[in-house]
């Protein structure tokens, strides 16, 4: 298995427990890392046999869009949970940052693996 992967997808929405957060959005970032057997797509170089990230930023971005969370932890679940089914992927690990949630921090999120373990 390969791992294809995105990383800082930057998404505006509204996401937080706080008042202020649930008033206007705020910029969130993923990282995300899928396994993806992409030897069908290195022999025939053609996007319908390839994990095509651009599709998955796509329906990240929608999501995100679509819905509303209070806590990073339900929106990178469901994120996971969308990635996993739609697209088909077998495992994941996905990191969800909220940069500007604390002044005095670079970010704060989280980080979860589902499905098959990435390798190391």
């Amino acid at each position: 298995m390969d791992v294809v992967f995105i990383r800082g997808l930057k998404i505006s929405t509204v996401i937080g427990v706080y008042e202020h957060e649930k008033k206007q959005p705020q910029s969130i970032v993923f990282d995300v890392d899928m396994l993806w057997d992409s030897q069908r797509a290195c022999k025939s170089d053609d996007l319908e046999h390839a994990l095509d990230y651009n599709a998955v930023c796509k329906r990240i971005e929608n999501l995100c869009l679509q819905t509303r969370f209070e806590l990073v932890e339900a929106l990178a679940q469901t994120v996971a949970e969308c990635l996993m089914t739609e697209f088909k992927v077998p495992g994941l690990k996905l990191r969800l940052s909220k940069p500007d949630a604390i002044g005095n921090t670079c970010d704060v999120g989280i980080v979860i693996q589902r499905g098959q373990r990435l390798p190391a």
